[in-house]
Parts: structure tokens; sequence; C-alpha cells
């Protein structure tokens, strides 16, 4: 009995794994809004009764994709602060890291980036599932600010006065500990990146910057220090 389930398990998984594999490829060729059940069950020669077992809808299919994207944007930068960690890298490298590792994934998969820093696709609405994968990259963003903090290798940005309600709500809600002054510097830093990246990806440079790897390089120092991450 447990051969059998395990068997049926395996299948399943191949399966599963098949159907995002043939949906990203749609979202390569077409984009999300083209995405479609009966044309990904069309492209793998399944009965679209068949895929409705495994994604009883479009949005689920989504869904599924939107995670596993933020799952491996979250997964590169985690991975690219511990390398830089045990480097024994300061906080300001380690935040530079973080950020060259979104801007190298996005490089690498741009449609999954468009996919969850893109537009949003017509009348899909992200569940809360999405929440805990879309949070990995600003976690570590935040971790890494921890670190100064703790180490005292943190300079507090300006506030303005009219700011400061909305900062602390922010610092309570999702970054517990962390000065609203510095809160509402990540949450503007955190955006710049996600502009910089894109600017990239969807051909705004074009014309403008060439050598973009150090035009990013010194960005994202600049963003390092406007959250009060000092170089040394």
């Amino acid at each position: 009995m447990n051969t059998v389930r395990g068997a049926r398990e395996r299948a399943r998984i191949e399966v599963t794994a098949a159907i995002k594999g043939e949906a990203r490829r749609t979202l390569a060729a077409e984009g999300a809004a083209k995405l479609s059940l009966r044309a990904v069950a069309r492209e793998l020669g399944m009965v679209s009764s068949a895929l409705y077992r495994y994604f009883p809808s479009r949005d689920d299919l989504l869904t599924a994709l939107i995670i596993d994207a933020y799952d491996s944007l979250g997964a590169a930068a985690e991975e690219a602060d511990s390398r830089a960690v045990t480097a024994g890298a300061r906080p300001h490298a380690r935040w530079v890291a973080i950020c060259e590792a979104v801007r190298a994934w996005a490089l690498v998969h741009p449609h999954e980036y468009a996919l969850i820093y893109g537009s949003p696709v017509p009348g899909y609405s992200a569940p809360v599932d999405t929440v805990g994968p879309a949070s990995r990259l600003g976690n570590a963003l935040i971790g890494v600010l921890r670190a100064a903090q703790e180490g005292r290798g943190l300079a507090l940005p300006p506030l303005p006065a009219h700011l400061r309600a909305e900062a602390e709500r922010m610092s309570a809600d999702f970054a517990p500990g962390l000065p609203p002054e510095v809160t509402a510097a990540l949450v503007a830093a955190w955006a710049h990146l996600a502009g910089l990246v894109s600017f990239e990806l969807f051909g705004q440079f074009n014309r403008v910057v060439e050598d973009r790897a150090a035009f990013f390089a010194h960005a994202a120092g600049q963003l390092a220090h406007g959250v009060g991450l000092t170089v040394v």
C-alpha cells in the first residue's frame, strides 16, 4: 500500500511540475492575462477535466506560480545574505549583496519577475497564501537592518513629523523594534529597488545606462545609505 501511495505521490508531483512548466511557457510567450487551464491542458495532451484535479481554477494555478516565484526570489536573497555573512561582510555590504541577488534573479527569470512585480493580472486577486513568500525578500532586508541596529551601525534617516504615525504603524505591523525612521526609509528603498530592476528588465534604461551592473551596484549602495546603513 505504501508503495502504491508513494508512486501516486511521485506521479502527482511530476504532473504538477509539468503543468507549472507549461504555464510558465505561456507567461513567457503571451503574458499572465492569456493563461488558461484549457490551453495548458491542450499543450500537455491532457483533457481539461484531468488538469482541474491539480488546479481547480486559473487563479489557483496563478497563485502557485506566484508563490513559487516569490519563494525562488526570497531564497536567492537569503542565500546571498548568508554568503555575505560568512565572508564577514558588514550590514552595508550585505544589503548590496541582497539587492544584486534580486537583480541577478530577475535577469534570469524576467517573466516570473513580471508576474510578481509587474502589472496586476486582470480579474485576479492574490490570496493570503502569497503573503509569507512575498515577505521573504523584505524580511531579509529587515534582518540586515536589525544586525546594524544591534551593532550600532545604523544612523536614523530623517522623518517628517506628519509621517511619524504612519511610520510607527508600519514598524509595529512588520518590523517590530526597528525605529520608525528606518522602517519608512526601508519601504521607500524596497520600492526603489523594484523600480531599478523593472527599468532594466523592461527596457527603460535603453540608450540611458550602458554599464548597468556598475550603475546598479552604485544605486544599491545609495539605497543602503538612505536606510541608515553606514559603510564602516
